[in-house]
Formats: C-alpha cells, structure tokens, sequence
C-alpha cells in the first residue's frame, strides 16, 4: 500500500476513498460540530472547539488526556477533506498541519491545529463517551486475548 502520509508510531493499514472517507467525515461533523454555527468549520473543523460550540479540553491538558486513552485502531483525519486514513497505533507524529486523530467509534476525538500554542491542541468527548470508552477497552482486551491465542498456536 502506498504511504499517503507519515505518522508515527504505527501504519496505515487503510486509505479511505471517496463513499467511505466522506461517510467518516459526515459522521464525525455529526457528532462534533452539529452545534457550531458561525464557527466557520468549512475552513478548520477544529473552529467548533475554539469557538465553544462543543465542548473540549485545550493545550496541556488535551495532550495529557489524549495520552490516557486508547483505542484498537484510530482515525487520521486531515482538516482538507481530502483523506482519511485508519492506522494500528495511536500516532504521536502526523506530517500534516490540521489533523484529528480517534478512534473508529468516535468515542473521543484530538484535533492538533496549525494555531498550537495559540488554539489547540483540542480533546473532545462523543456524547456517548462512557459507554464508546469501555466497549473500545473491551476490543482491546478481544485483541489481546486473539495475539495471546495466535502466540500459542491457538486457533
């Protein structure tokens, strides 16, 4: 598979195209920016945290809370509308400016802004946080029974 972006730690194990990439685009302008009228999301998705129209955890703190959570697979999702990709780890590190990075339930979701240090980096949570969050530590849990199995030659 051709390597659309960098991130690190981790790979890309998928490329969204066209009907899927928009569907995951749809869906998180959805859940997070439903409410961010004047919030000008057509240029940064991110406006609908600086601007307060959901609510989110900023700078130090969203870091410290995107480093707590965790996930079986994630989202990249680049600000441009032009690619969304599903990687294995959580990334540390994206090559690109406007990014949001989740997992695939949406339980969560951290936006890292061009503007960090000024505005961002932004933590939000999915209205459903509490229950998105355990059924992703249920899925990582499954994922580390399956390796632990495959490890023994279990099938």
């Amino acid at each position: 598979m051709e390597q659309v972006i960098e991130c690190h730690p981790g790979k890309i194990l998928e490329v969204l195209y066209e009907k899927e990439m928009w569907s995951i685009q749809k869906q998180w302008m959805a859940t997070f920016a439903k409410n961010s009228q004047g919030a000008n999301t057509k240029a940064y998705k991110w406006h609908t945290f600086s601007a307060g129209c959901y609510p989110s955890s900023e700078g130090e703190k969203a870091r410290e809370l995107y480093n707590n959570h965790s996930a079986h697979e994630y989202y990249i999702m680049a600000n441009d509308d032009e690619l969304v990709v599903l990687t294995d780890l959580k990334p540390e590190t994206v090559d690109l400016l406007d990014y949001y990075i989740f997992p695939k339930n949406m339980a969560w979701c951290m936006a890292f802004t061009h503007e960090e240090g000024w505005l961002g980096p932004y933590f939000a949570k999915h209205p459903d946080y509490e229950k998105l969050n355990i059924d992703n530590q249920k899925q990582i849990e499954k994922e580390k029974q399956k390796a632990f199995a495959k490890s023994k030659g279990w099938t």
